[in-house]
């Protein structure tokens, strides 16, 4: 292994040892010791790399948002009416969030660690208020219907998501089921009173 690969993986392992502790204890409850002996690496190695611990939130951050806006992307590629792509991304981030810790973390510490440009909801929410939009064009949504305040709707659905898992399961009845799970089951009873086509096409963005 090369120098320069060495410093990759030391920076790698330092940055994914960050997101966990971040995730769990937040910014305030980190300490960088934590990091490097969780990391496996030494004091020497992080502060190389990372010479503050704001230094290491912002890479955290940076690389959960780097995975966001990837599967944004992603979403936005699949062919389909506009409403049924926004339902399928908000499903889509809860399922990165319960799944990625990098995700989890950047989405917490856009909170406690406020970044100067940009923030969590920064990188997906224009484009769900852009769907949103697109599907009143369409004639996807009811007439009177709001797209900027079910873009505020899908948003608060998403952050319910995050608090499901961090232990918020408890206080929203949902015990048994996933946020993924308790987020689709929303829309099924939600889209009835939105749409103007068969709710059962939207079965698709469920998947």
């Amino acid at each position: 292994m090369t120098q320069q690969q060495r410093a990759l993986r030391t920076r790698s392992l330092a940055v994914r040892a960050a997101a966990v502790q971040f995730d769990r204890d937040g910014y305030q409850g980190t300490a960088l010791v934590q990091v490097y002996q969780r990391a496996g690496i030494s004091m020497g190695a992080l502060s190389f790399h990372f010479p503050t611990k704001r230094d290491l939130a912002r890479a955290v951050r940076e690389q959960g948002y780097a995975l966001v806006r990837d599967t944004v992307a992603g979403v936005l590629s699949r062919p389909g009416p506009a409403l049924a792509t926004g339902v399928a991304l908000t499903l889509t981030l809860a399922r990165l969030l319960e799944e990625n810790v990098e995700v989890r973390a950047a989405a917490r510490l856009s909170r406690e660690c406020p970044p100067v440009t940009s923030s969590w909801y920064a990188e997906w929410l224009p484009e769900l208020r852009v769907l949103f939009r697109r599907a009143q064009d369409e004639g996807g949504l009811r007439p009177g219907s709001d797209p900027e305040a079910l873009a505020a709707l899908a948003a608060h659905l998403v952050s319910g998501a995050e608090v499901q898992l961090r232990g918020g399961a408890a206080a929203s009845g949902a015990r048994d089921l996933s946020p993924v799970a308790q987020l689709a089951q929303i829309w099924r009873v939600v889209l009835p009173g939105l749409v103007v086509q068969n709710p059962h096409d939207f079965e698709v963005a469920f998947v």
